[in-house]
């Protein structure tokens, strides 16, 4: 392990060092300046297609975002697929293999049982449900438009797994997971688990100028008068100055919408996630792709034919060393160590349930009960 992690740091010096290069050449670059400058005007800094399965970049202060959409099959008995599990890597199935994978779960879809430390994960489910387990004592059935925010800070266990209740149809699930990271001197708070339900969020519905609707669904942050429920106490997104603002913007066929500006040095991303694609600046951007963009001004985006669906993350950038390895990101190599041996040695905290992926029953019932 204790090589894995000199790589791991090794690449981050390099990338480090790399970063430090190539802003001394942007200083001495009058070409590269210029290039800058007109990628400025058109409001865009860079494109990146997306990849068809796994995790899509982020930026700082965010880690990780991947969106799971599985068309799982009709359920069985036990609440997993009634299919063969044949062809797959029980335990580690990530094939997509007929249009779903099992995930870590053996028998149920899912994640069971495992550590997080230094971060916090907001899971966004557009569709499905997630019996959500933890070692603070917590457990959840959350879905179809609810959103689960975890701080694991000091450290957490817990367990989310998608038990398949219809037995009569097929069992889709739509949903995001995001990792923001804790500043340093919040990476060791007490855990906190906050459950933010469909009728909690806000959604501000408007029509452009030719009646066409656009929706702005707001799980973190502000847009003109209205409020994201409030983040944890310790969270990044907890001080308004960071902007950090997470939205899902669904526009209809051919909308046009205005993004408004924000400071400089804020760090905003969109990903188009669904529909045929939008326009920015007169240039057309296909669905998969995700645009790093400027923030000193107001962007007018425009629908193509056809429904689209966005992603926004937005923040203030953290701007402090990280170091990741597996479920934990800390600041140096020392405190990944340490993560690990407190893990080794607490497990961090009680499994209250008989196995490592326990699911909630066969009724359909939201609910979010523990000890704290």
């Amino acid at each position: 392990m204790n090589n894995n992690i000199k790589l791991i740091n090794r690449k981050h010096f390099f990338k480090k060092i790399s970063k430090i290069y190539f802003s001394i050449i942007t200083l001495i670059s009058f070409p590269f300046s210029m290039k800058i400058k007109s990628m400025e005007k058109n409001k865009m800094l860079k494109i990146s297609k997306l990849p068809k399965t796994g995790p899509w970049d982020t930026y700082d202060p965010f880690l990780f975002c991947v969106h799971h959409n599985d068309n799982y099959p009709k359920g069985n008995n036990d609440m997993g697929p009634n299919d063969s599990l044949n062809d797959r890597e029980i335990g580690n199935d990530f094939s997509n293999l007929n249009g779903w994978s099992m995930y870590h779960g053996k028998n149920i879809p899912g994640f069971p049982r495992h550590p997080h430390r230094g971060f916090e994960t907001i899971t966004i489910v557009e569709k499905g449900l997630i019996d959500h387990s933890d070692s603070l004592g917590y457990s959840a059935r959350y879905g179809d438009g609810d959103v689960q925010w975890l701080t694991a800070g000091d450290g957490i266990q817990h367990s989310e797994m998608f038990p398949l209740l219809d037995t009569n149809e097929s069992n889709p699930i739509d949903f995001f997971q995001i990792w923001i990271n804790l500043k340093s001197n919040n990476k060791r708070v007490n855990p906190n688990f906050s459950m933010f339900w469909k009728n909690e969020i806000p959604k501000v519905i408007e029509f452009d100028k030719n009646k066409f609707k656009i929706e702005i669904e707001l799980i973190a942050g502000k847009y003109k008068n209205t409020k994201a429920p409030n983040p944890p106490s310790d969270s990044w997104a907890n001080d308004k100055d960071n902007f950090v603002n997470i939205w899902k913007i669904n526009m209809g066929s051919n909308a046009t919408w205005e993004l408004p500006k924000v400071d400089l040095g804020i760090s905003r991303t969109l990903y188009i996630y669904n529909g045929n694609g939008i326009f920015i600046n007169n240039q057309e951007i296909k669905s998969g792709h995700m645009i790093q963009l400027n923030t000193n001004d107001n962007i007018l985006i425009s629908a193509l034919d056809k429904e689209v669906k966005i992603l926004l993350l937005q923040a203030r950038p953290i701007n402090e060393p990280i170091v990741k390895y597996g479920p934990f990101v800390m600041n140096t190599r020392q405190e990944i160590q340490e993560a690990f041996n407190d893990y080794n040695k607490t497990s961090f905290g009680d499994w209250a349930w008989n196995n490592d992926g326990p699911v909630h029953g066969r009724e359909y019932k939201k609910f979010a009960i523990g000890d704290n």
